[in-house]
């Protein structure tokens, strides 16, 4: 693990931050790489009347550029406090730290930045400048978003003092398979559905390894979630988080970070309290500086009626002001995002209806200034495990789904029963043979796909005021990729590419096997084009207009 490193001052290590950190003796000048994570790391006691969670400690830095910037630091518990950093530029940053507490206040030093030493480290992710509906990382590549839900991740090593191997076995699938976000929360405690039945599945008795709702030892305060203790916070939890975070950030998967869920039976103290406060604000100073994350406030924020409008918005002023690092923030909460557009670097919308594709349009044709993430489609693969099917559970219905947002312009997420809640089957690899294995796959042929065909070059295609059904244009050429369902038997494209004596190339994949045909040519588009998968998979047809002559 290369992502996090310590700068020590007088410090023990502990063993629950996990494997592989790098550990440094604090000295006045130290190294470290472009967009790696940095803990500067000092030893001081203080006055016990005092609360450490909430004492003002922080550095101010500046960037070889001039650039300055607050960076929050945080109690790491048995007399330890961090600056977290992490830069995005090269050269030699400055830094003097300030705090109420004397033997914190007023240490200088300097951090030199070398060159990225990771090629698959591409900074944070941000809005492209140049096309503002899409994501890109900070070095200017493409990021294709591809989220992947696992609300109980925090928990499935906390048990586990020396290291997360349940947690590397999960993440190598999703990186195998294309998935490049998870949607996370920072504590759940147990399923619950105030308009709807949510029980447990009776098999979870003969498999008690997957099931970890309710638990009784995890807690993010002292005490535990039936009788908690909010004045201080559980720095354990934090620290076996930090395990997760980096383990995220060292396989390039972005950490989307609830900060509140509402129906998870969690214990939250009241609203604006100092606990609540507390809890907030230490998340964002503690998890800001890693270019893997990303800020959402809560789950289905405003739909429980605990929170209004005006809560959100002020949650949303605490990020921006503990996050000198300008992580991306959003709002699980299409109509908060709609109302609030300016506040939001970029909507979430949680949208179950039928046709999918027709209300993933029309939202693509209102928000021509962000990227839109449609967080939760109502297609939740199916598990032996049952917790909860929402509408659509059958694997290629699920993957079709996310073709309908992405050929309307909009991100998605990909559900699976078995990992999305208080399950997390990390190894279904391990199942009895008759147990249901999820169709991974197919969105590594998905993201696969648009690697070879950059999903920010492409946008849904309007002729005449009317939009074309499941199809994307390339911005920049004569180039078209259509969406066909597997019962549709012929697909016309009259008026899209017109007859004429340039050459049509086309060509077909399939979105079940990755499988992707030699491409065809021909001058006339009179018939249009049938796919070989017909019946059989939904498929992709590429077409591409060519100056040459057919033979």
């Amino acid at each position: 693990m290369r992502a996090l490193f310590f700068v020590i001052w007088l410090f023990a290590s502990l063993p629950l931050l996990g494997e592989g950190i790098q550990k440094e003796t604090y000295r006045s000048t130290i190294s470290t790489s472009r967009y790696e994570v940095l803990d500067l790391t000092f030893r001081s006691s203080y006055n016990r009347q005092l609360n450490p969670f909430i004492v003002d400690f922080e550095a101010m830095v500046t960037a070889p550029s001039g650039k300055s910037m607050r960076v929050p630091g945080f109690y790491n518990g048995d007399k330890e406090w961090i600056i977290r950093f992490s830069a995005d530029e090269e050269g030699i940053y400055k830094y003097v730290t300030s705090s109420e507490i004397k033997t914190l206040n007023n240490k200088k030093g300097s951090i030199k930045v070398g060159p990225n030493t990771a090629p698959d480290k591409k900074g944070g992710v941000v809005i492209s400048k140049q096309h503002p509906r899409y994501f890109e990382y900070q070095d200017g590549s493409p990021y294709f978003l591809m989220a992947y839900e696992c609300d109980w991740l925090y928990a499935l090593d906390y048990k586990n003092e020396q290291g997360i191997p349940r947690t590397w076995k999960l993440l190598e699938q999703l990186e195998e398979n294309g998935f490049n976000q998870v949607v996370m929360n920072v504590f759940s405690y147990d399923i619950d559905a105030p308009h709807a039945a949510w029980t447990k599945d009776e098999k979870l008795k003969d498999f008690p390894q997957y099931d970890f709702g309710a638990p009784q030892d995890i807690f993010p305060f002292l005490g535990n979630n039936e009788q908690p203790d909010f004045s201080r916070l559980n720095v354990a939890f934090f620290q076996k988080l930090d395990r997760t975070i980096s383990a995220l950030n060292d396989k390039n998967i972005v950490a989307h970070l609830m900060i509140y869920v509402w129906n998870k039976k969690v214990n939250w103290p009241d609203m604006y309290t100092e606990a609540d406060d507390m809890y907030y604000d230490y998340i964002v100073k503690r998890y800001g500086a890693f270019p893997n994350m990303l800020f959402d406030v809560s789950k289905e924020a405003i739909l429980y009626g605990r929170a209004d409008d005006e809560y959100i918005l002020e949650r949303i002023q605490r990020i921006r002001d503990n996050n000198p690092f300008d992580r991306l923030v959003t709002v699980h909460d299409y109509g908060f995002c709609v109302r609030h557009k300016e506040k939001v670097d970029f909507l979430s919308r949680q949208d179950w209806k039928f046709r999918c594709y027709d209300h993933m349009i029309e939202t693509h044709r209102k928000v021509k200034d962000k990227p839109v993430f449609n967080i939760e489609h109502g297609g939740y693969e199916y598990s032996d495990f049952e917790v909860f099917p929402g509408s659509y559970m059958n694997a290629e219905s699920c993957l079709r789904r996310n073709y309908e947002c992405l050929f309307a312009g909009i991100y998605s997420t990909y559900y699976w029963q078995g990992a999305s809640w208080n399950v997390i089957v990390w190894d279904p690899e391990q199942l009895p043979k008759e147990y249901y294995r999820p169709k991974y796959q197919y969105f590594k042929y998905l993201t696969d796909f648009f690697s070879t065909y950059n999903f920010a070059d492409y946008a849904p295609l309007e002729l005449k005021g009317r939009i074309q059904e499941f199809c994307l244009k390339h911005n920049d050429k004569e180039e078209y990729l259509f969406y066909i369902p597997k019962e549709l038997y012929r697909k016309m494209t009259w008026g899209i590419m017109k007859d004429d004596e340039e050459v049509i190339h086309y060509k077909w994949y399939n979105t079940l096997t990755g499988e992707m045909t030699t491409e065809f040519k021909k001058t006339k588009d009179t018939f249009g084009y049938q796919s070989p998968w017909h019946q059989e998979a939904d498929a992709i047809l590429i077409l591409r207009r060519s100056s040459e002559t057919v033979n």
